[in-house]
């Protein structure tokens, strides 16, 4: 007996001693690390010290911010490139540079065409990153065709979150002016868009566009309303793509200008343009504010085991209060 009971106070005594290590063992995993580096015009975004995505503010070309060259976290690139290459089709060179925020009426200027400039006035908040997160705060002018005067600003918080389903981007843009009223008029080439790889079209590669009422490609879900939408496809032993998913609290659901040549766009202001209703015109008063919320998944995972998007936006809705 007395044998014994040293025998079993040993191994307790040892498993005392073990117990910071196997608590070691279990701790939580490290979420990789969101980065910026500032560069002339741009920002570089790293996710794990891999790149993600440019963020460009200045360009004597694109004359509106936006982000380009974005990037899955197995390395495909989810957007075509910018400017197109070799391979890709060359329409739009300019209107779609990877993903963008843009409006092709606001008190008759025309953003998404480049023929009337959105200044980058100033970060109001730096670039902030840090494990599974990133953060910053742009203010942006968008200006009369000729640049001499001010329509509205534009005060956008852009976050990068690592989540299990892939890279999440929120959008959440505010829209006022001191200058008058402003409205947003009714055309195909409004809201939050996106121009995916050329592999992962449907008309150039083999992807296909889904929404959440499992419509599929550009005839089934142009200009239909869907909770979210996804552009994806295989490419080599991965399966990529990119999913649009507008905020329940925006001012009415979006509709979605989707193409099998590697666009989509959610749309919440084209009710005629879209086949959806009477002309729209969405006016705002002078010192009033509108707002816009979006969010973008970039992911990618081994073919077989294809992302579960419904699921990803369940996520979003958690994230972002609304669930």
């Amino acid at each position: 007996m007395t044998i014994l009971f040293k025998y079993f106070s040993g191994l307790f005594f040892a498993l005392l001693l073990a117990m910071p290590t196997l608590l070691l063992g279990q701790k939580k995993k490290v979420l990789p690390v969101v980065a910026f580096e500032q560069q002339p015009g741009k920002l570089t975004i790293t996710i794990g010290g891999k790149h993600f995505a440019n963020y460009i503010y200045e360009d004597a070309v694109i004359t509106r911010p936006h982000f380009s060259d974005i990037m899955t976290s197995c390395g495909i690139q989810a957007t075509r490139n910018n400017p197109p290459q070799e391979g890709d089709p060359k329409d739009h060179a300019t209107f779609h540079p990877g993903i963008w925020l843009s409006f092709g009426d606001i008190n008759g200027y025309d953003y998404w065409r480049l023929k009337a400039k959105v200044e980058h006035e100033m970060f109001v908040e730096q670039p902030e990153g840090g494990p599974g997160k990133g953060t910053f705060t742009v203010r942006n002018y968008y200006m009369t065709t000729d640049g001499k005067e001010r329509v509205l600003a534009e005060l956008v918080k852009y976050t990068i979150l690592v989540r299990p389903e892939g890279s999440m981007l929120l959008i959440n843009s505010t829209y006022s002016s001191d200058q008058g009223d402003f409205t947003f008029g009714d055309q195909e080439e409004m809201g939050l868009g996106v121009r995916v790889n050329t592999k992962l079209t449907v008309q150039y590669g083999k992807g296909h566009i889904t929404n959440a009422e499992g419509l599929k490609d550009g005839k089934e879900t142009w200009g239909k309303a869907s909770a979210w939408i996804d552009y994806s496809g295989p490419i080599g032993a991965q399966y990529a793509g990119v999913a649009l998913m507008p905020s329940p609290a925006n001012y009415r659901p979006s509709w979605y200008h989707s193409r099998d040549y590697g666009l989509v766009a959610a749309n919440l202001f084209g009710r005629d343009a879209m086949k959806q209703g009477a002309k729209s015109a969405i006016t705002f008063k002078k010192g009033e504010t509108f707002s816009l919320g979006y969010g973008v998944l970039i992911y990618c995972t081994p073919a077989k085991n294809k992302t579960d998007v419904a699921k990803a936006y369940q996520e979003y809705l958690t994230i972002i209060g609304k669930k």
